[in-house]
């Protein structure tokens, strides 16, 4: 499995999250998350981080609530 990307939308994809991001930039070494509305009470939280090399980290979600 591997766990750090080139890309943003490859580590979004690579969990099936291309449709729970808002596709701000993230800068380096930055961690940012959202809550994306998936019609739950509660949503569904995603965060994910880039390194100072530009890389971005596999995403961490799950179900709120």
């Amino acid at each position: 499995m591997q766990n750090w990307f080139n890309t943003l939308s490859e580590a979004l994809e690579s969990e099936d999250l291309g449709h729970a991001w808002d596709m701000r930039p993230i800068a380096y070494n930055q961690t940012l998350s959202c809550t994306y509305d998936n019609g739950t009470k509660y949503g569904y939280y995603v965060s994910i981080y880039r390194d100072e090399r530009g890389m971005y980290e596999r995403p961490i979600h799950y179900k709120r609530g």
